[in-house]
């Protein structure tokens, strides 16, 4: 029994960065046993969760062979525009759905200028980086939203049985990802555009349409996530999500998923965003300067890559 486990999870396509993730779980364990209490953990999960929702979106992104680099500035726009309504005290859910509506309208400009324009989409999703973070700043000249109701911060704030909202919240939505890739026919499509996309064609896909609806998912996500950071801190900040980009993106490619399309899975970006929180929260267990985390992971960036290219070749792709 033990033995068909072990082969199991030797032969999962994750197993790649799960074993990794283990080995510097333990690591890091046996140096600082804080580590292991049930509270940093659920820290851990709770850091990974701002990471993997986004993550879930981009996962379907990558796969369709896009790439989206203004998550980050849409995670903090959903945010702001969340939090400057219930400063204006609109019901909660209507601030919610302003925010959520905001990031899916960017993911919306964002799939139509590149489906419609032909434009490569590192060149439009930079330009909604900067347009979104421009925004963001005029709207709060630099300042943080705030004080935002309690009822609000609970989403970020709140836990059951010491589970964080967020945690349950990414977890579930993670599910839903997993089937809607694997299990119907758009996650098919999804494959089959970054597979090949002029055998999608042909095959009767409307590649316009699927890449348009991955950028509006990428675009909610990042809002989703926004509002929840906003709501964990208590403020909607201008500066949040700085960087986020391309964390996520790391932590879905190193989780398995191509950044050059028709491959990758749910699972895989959830252990990604797992470890790179991980890294994080050890390098401060470990005492380790925070100084040294940009290097760490501008390392784990071009290894993440790396292992990619070498999959590829190896798969003959």
């Amino acid at each position: 029994m033990k033995a068909t486990f072990f082969r199991r999870l030797l032969n999962m396509r994750e197993s790649g960065i799960l074993l990794p993730l283990l080995a510097l779980s333990l690591l890091i364990g046996i140096i600082n046993p804080t580590f292991f209490k049930f509270e940093n953990i659920m820290h851990v999960l709770k850091t990974s969760g701002f990471l993997f929702i986004p993550g879930i979106a981009i996962t379907f992104v990558l796969v369709a062979a896009g790439l989206d680099l203004s998550i980050g500035s849409v995670l903090a726009l959903g945010g702001v525009l969340t939090g400057m309504p219930l400063l204006a005290k609109v019901p909660i859910p209507i601030a919610i759905l302003c925010g959520l509506a905001t990031g899916v309208a960017a993911g919306l400009v964002n799939g139509l200028v590149i489906t419609r324009f032909k434009i490569p989409s590192l060149i439009v999703t930079l330009g909604m980086m900067y347009l979104a973070r421009g925004i963001v700043e005029v709207l709060t000249r630099g300042q943080p939203v705030y004080p935002l109701p309690e009822h609000f911060n609970v989403l970020g704030q709140g836990s059951v049985g010491g589970v964080p909202y967020v945690v349950i919240i990414a977890v579930v939505l993670g599910a839903c990802g997993h089937v809607f890739l694997t299990q119907t026919r758009f996650g098919r499509a999804v494959f089959a555009v970054g597979g090949n996309e002029e055998t999608a064609r042909l095959s009767g896909i409307n590649i316009n349409r699927v890449k348009t609806i991955v950028y509006m998912l990428a675009g909610g996500a990042s809002a989703l996530s926004g509002l929840l950071i906003a709501a964990r801190v208590a403020a909607a900040q201008s500066n949040a999500g700085v960087g986020y980009e391309l964390r996520i993106i790391s932590a879905c490619i190193i989780g398995g998923t191509s950044m050059f399309g028709g491959r990758g899975s749910i699972l895989g970006s959830f252990i990604g965003s797992v470890f790179m929180a991980v890294i994080a929260n050890g390098m401060v267990l470990t005492k380790i300067s925070v100084f040294y985390q940009n290097i760490i992971f501008g390392l784990i960036i071009v290894l993440a890559v790396g292992v990619d290219q070498w999959k590829r070749a190896r798969s003959g792709a």
